[in-house]
C-alpha cells in the first residue's frame, strides 16, 4: 500500500528523508560527517554511498589549482575566485532546473516528465561574500559562509572546509 501511494518502498523513502535531512543540515553549516550522523547514517562514507546511489553522484570537493595554491596548516586554501567549472568545481548531484538546457531537452524528450541530468555547474561570478579579514592570493578567502550561484539557478555552498585548525572569519 505504501509503495502504491508514495511511489517507492518504505526503505527507499526512509533513505530519501535521511538524505534530505543530512543535506539540509550540511547546508546549514554542520560538517558532512556530523550531518550524516545526526540524520542516522553510520558514518560519512555511508552518507556518500547513499548520495551516489540516490542521486548518481556524491557531494563534490573543491579543487584548488597548484598554480595558485596557498596553504594554511598544510591544507590548500581557496579564495573567492576559485569558481571555475570543471577546474575548481567538479560535477555533482543531479540538476532539476529547467533553465539547464540538458534538463529541458531530456524533459522534452520524456514528453514533459521532469528528467534530472548530471549537475555540471555554470558559475560565471565569484563566491560571495568571502572573508572580510583574510586574503588568499590577493583575494578574500573562502569560508563556510560563502555561496556560489549557478547560472541554472542552483546554490553551491561549502559543506566542510577541509580543515578545522584555522578558521577564516
Amino acid at each position: 500500500l505504501f509503495r502504491k501511494q508514495i511511489g517507492m518502498p518504505v526503505r527507499g523513502y526512509r533513505r530519501w528523508v535521511r538524505l534530505g535531512t543530512a543535506l539540509v543540515r550540511a547546508l546549514g553549516g554542520l560538517s558532512f560527517t556530523q550531518s550524516a550522523l545526526e540524520a542516522g547514517f553510520s558514518d560519512a562514507s555511508h552518507f556518500s554511498r547513499s548520495c551516489r546511489q540516490t542521486f548518481g553522484l556524491a557531494p563534490s570537493s573543491l579543487t584548488v589549482l597548484p598554480a595558485k595554491r596557498t596553504t594554511i596548516a598544510d591544507q590548500p586554501a581557496a579564495n573567492i575566485m576559485d569558481n571555475v567549472p570543471m577546474m575548481n568545481i567538479m560535477p555533482f548531484g543531479m540538476c532539476i532546473s529547467l533553465a539547464n538546457p540538458m534538463v529541458a531537452a531530456a524533459t522534452a524528450a520524456a514528453l514533459g516528465v521532469l528528467t534530472p541530468q548530471p549537475c555540471i555547474p555554470v558559475t560565471p561570478s565569484p563566491w560571495v561574500p568571502g572573508s572580510p579579514t583574510l586574503q588568499v592570493g590577493g583575494q578574500p578567502a573562502l569560508n563556510t559562509s560563502c555561496q556560489l550561484l549557478c547560472q541554472w539557478g542552483g546554490l553551491i555552498t561549502v559543506g566542510f572546509p577541509g580543515q578545522v585548525t584555522v578558521t577564516a572569519p
